[in-house]
């Protein structure tokens, strides 16, 4: 609250009202800081939309988020923009399109002319904090009051999250981003509590179903199990704080399994994301499942309207505070996404809607397989020694394909998968080009770019291993950002798209 133009009048007030006029601010203050909720924004790394167990995973052991998502909303539509994880945090913190953070390619740090939201928390009072993985750049970090990376702790940071909500100055309402490094390549949770049997598994069909896989998957499914253990002791500190009522808990993650045909992709296994939040305060519809399309630019302005600061026009998604009251009214038509540079050279861009997902594709000349770490993973060995026998499945073969379709439309109602490209199919030329068209509108409004020159492959594609003219993984030589000779670093912000 500004109170500068009145402070001339008090000259004219007797000494008690100033003091009753103050005391009224002061209580005002007091009570909007009450009124503000605590946000505590989990996110995991590498973990797929249907892995916990409040998604209908049988399997994966995630006790904790489950009980989260039995009193708060399960969204069921949730999307990233990016599914690769540097470019997908820059995102999110700055509520703007890769290609607009100036950050669209993985290692590439945050620009400092961009604005994470959390420092505008923190400039409205705000106590913020971040643990673990951030991967979006130091300039980024002058958005927290204390900024603990991974390597100031054990694991990832989570050892951490208690201690963070145990600093908290008890007057200021905090707004914590707590990052794990679960579920990320190299396995480390094998010894975790009780780990997940391989044979209980179901292995999805674009890999092959052996013992290598399996055991893969199961370790994956170990570090989730992890993520979900320190999850519960955040709420146990919340409940021993008495503020659990009054916090708002978000759980996502920044994209798809490391597991080819999964992470990097613009398909639902890449770009679709678990978002789980609870808030006993706040939301009225606990216990319940959206099907509304959201998107992760649209959590900046939900996070800053529930703490009563104004929504920049540079933000490019839109508040769903509306959701939390009536979570089955419609809330967007389309969401959008992209694919650059993360370890190999890519330029995808994706339009969703309920019905359908159309992938449109400039470097159709490569094959579009995973990341580098997946190349190097058991899962990968298997696919190459059916491909290497003949025994690829036509979902298995699809890591392999080159040169790819310049266009891809896929009916997600009957095809979750996305293993059946309609862009070809005669009944399906009148819906192509609602696609087009809705693409072409976002390219257009948030001054995207095909570059002429853009990163090349940092690693070898058959092996994951680094290039011999690379000379580490974080120093591939770079061309030119998607969407900078347009100004897309400066475009504003459009809600809905």
């Amino acid at each position: 609250m500004d109170i500068t133009p009145r402070l001339d009048a008090l000259d004219f007030f007797p000494m008690q009202h100033i003091l009753i006029f103050v005391y009224a601010l002061l209580t005002l203050s007091l009570v909007s800081a009450q009124d503000r909720p605590h946000i505590i924004y989990i996110i995991a790394d590498d973990v797929s939309w249907n892995d916990f167990g409040c998604y209908g995973n049988e399997v994966v052991r995630t006790p904790h988020i489950d009980a989260l998502a039995q009193k708060g909303i399960v969204f069921r539509n949730a999307f990233l923009t990016a599914s690769s994880c540097s470019p997908s945090r820059c995102s999110i913190i700055t509520g703007r399109y890769p290609h607009n953070t100036g950050a669209a390619e993985l290692h590439s740090p945050l620009p400092e002319s961009q604005i994470p939201f959390p420092l505008l928390l923190q400039e409205a009072g705000y106590y913020t904090v971040q643990s673990g993985k951030s991967h979006f750049g130091k300039p980024a970090l002058r958005a927290f009051d204390h900024g603990y990376e991974m390597e100031d702790a054990g694991n990832g940071g989570e050892e951490r999250w208690v201690q963070c909500l145990q600093e908290r100055p008890r007057d200021q309402p905090i707004f914590a981003w707590f990052a794990a490094t679960d579920a990320h390549r190299a396995w480390g949770a094998d010894d975790f509590a009780t780990p997940h049997n391989p044979d209980d598994l179901n292995v999805p069909p674009y890999l092959v179903d052996n013992v290598a896989t399996r055991q893969d998957l199961a370790s994956y499914y170990n570090e989730i199990q992890r993520f979900d253990h320190y999850i519960g002791e955040v709420v146990a500190e919340l409940k021993a704080q008495e503020i659990f009522d009054h916090t708002l808990i978000v759980v996502m993650a920044d994209n798809g399994m490391p597991f080819p045909r999964a992470k990097t992709r613009v398909y639902d296994s890449g770009m679709q994301t678990p978002l789980v939040l609870h808030w006993p305060n706040g939301i009225d519809a606990q216990g319940t499942v959206c099907q509304s399309l959201v998107s992760v630019v649209d959590l900046a302005p939900t996070f800053l309207e529930l703490a009563d600061v104004a929504i920049p026009d540079h933000l490019q998604g839109k508040s769903f505070v509306d959701l939390f009251h009536d979570p089955s009214q419609d809330f967007r038509q389309y969401v959008y996404a992209e694919h650059n540079w993360h370890d190999f050279e890519a330029h995808e861009r994706m339009v969703r809607s309920k019905d359908f997902l159309y992938v449109r594709n400039a470097r159709t000349q490569f094959p579009n397989g995973g990341p580098a770490d997946s190349k190097r993973s058991a899962s990968q060995y298997a696919l190459n020694a059916a491909r290497d026998a003949g025994r690829l499945t036509p979902a298995q073969v699809d890591n392999f394909i080159a040169p790819r379709p310049h266009e891809e439309l896929f009916n997600v109602a009957v095809d979750s998968l996305q293993l059946l490209n309609l862009a070809s199919v005669p009944l399906f030329q009148s819906t192509l080009p609602i696609y087009r068209q809705a693409l072409d509108d976002w390219i257009a409004i948030t001054k995207d770019n095909v570059p002429d020159k853009i990163t090349a492959d940092g690693f070898d594609r058959q092996t994951g291993e680094l290039r011999p003219s690379v000379p580490a993984f974080n120093k591939v030589p770079r061309g030119e950002m998607p969407g900078i000779k347009r100004g897309a670093l400066t475009a504003i912000g459009t809600p809905g798209f």
